[in-house]
C-alpha cells in the first residue's frame, strides 16, 4: 500500500516566539522521526501553496484577506493571546492548507491509498471568521470542501482525536449535513466547547473525556460512539485531525494515551475508510507539544497508515 507524506520547509518558517508551545521544533521532531529507516518506503512530496480561492472554501474572503494582511514584515504579531504570526507565517499557512488539498488529490486519483500531512500551523480551532488556538486556516475543512469541488465527493468525514475540541471544524459541520465531524477530547480544557451532542445533527459527535481518563476510556469512546456513527454516515473520504497531545507525556493535557493508542485508532479509521470510502484517508497534523511523545506518536500513526 502507498502512503504519501506531504510537508514543506516553509512550515518551519512560522515563528511563534520564545516559549510558545506551537513551535518550529514540533515539526522538526516529526520529520526527524519519519526520516528513520522504518519509513524508507514512505513517498515524500512537497506541499503546494493553497490559493486564496482554496482558503475561501472554509473562510469568507474578507477574513482571508484580513489575516494575510495581518502578517508582519518583521517581528511577531499576536492575533489573540495564543495565536502568533511572523513573516514566515504566510508561506507556512498556505503550504499547510495546500498539503491537505494535494493529499486529497493523491488519494482520490489513485496515486496513494492514504496520506499524512506533516505541516504547521494547525487548523482545527480556526473558525470561519477568526483565528484562534494557534490556528490560522481550517486545513481539514478546506481539504474536505476541495474533495467536493475537484472530485465530486459529497459525504466527507473528519475525525479529530486531538486532546482539544476542534471548535472551528464543528462550526462548519453544524451548517453542513454532508460534513461529518467527530471528536474525542479532554473536558474541561481549552477551548471549552464540545460538551454536548446535537439531537438534530447526527453528523456531529462529541465524546468529552475527563482528565486522566486513560486508554480504556478513549478506546471505548471510539468503539461505542465515534466508529458506529462514522460507519452510519458512510463517508466517501475520511480526513483525520491527528493531534497527539492526548499523550501521557504532553504538558498541556492529561488524557494519558500512549503511542499504542494512536496506532490502534489509526487502524480502526483505516478499516472504516476501506469499507466505506474505497480506502481513501487523509491525515493532517494538529497538536502535540512534548517533542518526544509527538515524534513517537506520529511515527506510530504513519506506520499504521503504511501497513494498511
Amino acid at each position: 500500500m502507498t502512503t504519501i507524506l506531504f510537508t514543506h520547509a516553509a512550515c518551519l518558517g512560522h515563528d511563534t516566539g520564545p516559549g510558545h508551545p506551537e513551535r518550529v521544533a514540533r515539526l522538526e521532531a516529526v520529520l526527524a522521526e519519519l526520516s528513520k529507516p522504518a519509513f524508507a518506503a514512505l513517498e515524500r512530496r512537497d506541499a503546494p501553496e493553497a490559493t486564496v480561492a482554496d482558503l475561501c472554501l472554509a473562510h469568507p474572503r474578507r477574513y482571508v484577506d484580513s489575516l494575510l494582511e495581518s502578517i508582519p514584515a518583521e517581528g511577531i504579531a499576536m492575533l489573540d493571546a495564543d495565536t502568533a504570526v511572523s513573516p514566515g507565517s504566510r508561506g507556512a499557512a498556505l503550504r499547510a492548507a495546500g498539503a491537505g488539498i494535494a493529499a486529497v488529490d493523491a488519494v482520490c486519483t489513485g496515486q496513494a491509498d492514504n496520506a499524512f500531512c506533516a505541516v504547521r500551523p494547525p487548523g482545527h480551532h480556526a473558525e470561519p471568521g477568526h483565528a484562534m488556538g494557534f490556528c490560522l486556516f481550517n486545513n481539514v475543512v478546506i481539504a474536505a470542501r476541495h474533495a467536493r469541488r475537484a472530485h465530486g465527493l459529497q459525504r466527507i468525514a473528519i475525525v479529530d482525536f486531538d486532546v482539544h475540541h476542534g471548535n472551528g471544524s464543528e462550526t462548519q459541520a453544524l451548517a453542513d449535513p454532508d460534513l461529518f465531524y467527530a471528536s474525542t477530547h479532554q473536558n474541561p480544557l481549552y477551548p471549552g466547547s464540545g460538551t454536548m451532542d446535537f439531537d438534530d445533527k447526527p453528523n456531529v459527535v462529541n465524546v468529552p473525556l475527563p482528565p486522566h481518563s486513560g486508554p480504556a476510556a478513549f478506546r471505548a469512546a471510539m468503539t461505542d460512539k465515534v466508529l458506529p456513527a462514522l460507519r452510519g454516515f458512510a463517508p466517501e473520504l475520511v480526513i483525520v485531525s491527528a493531534g497527539f497531545d492526548a499523550h501521557r507525556d504532553d504538558p498541556l493535557a492529561e488524557l494519558n494515551l500512549t503511542e499504542d493508542d494512536y496506532a490502534w485508532v489509526t487502524g480502526e479509521l483505516l478499516a472504516v475508510a476501506r469499507d466505506c470510502a474505497g480506502g481513501r484517508l487523509v491525515s493532517m497534523l494538529e497538536g502535540g507539544y512534548d517533542l518526544g511523545a509527538l515524534a513517537r506518536s506520529a511515527g506510530a500513526h504513519v506506520r499504521a497508515l503504511m501497513a494498511a
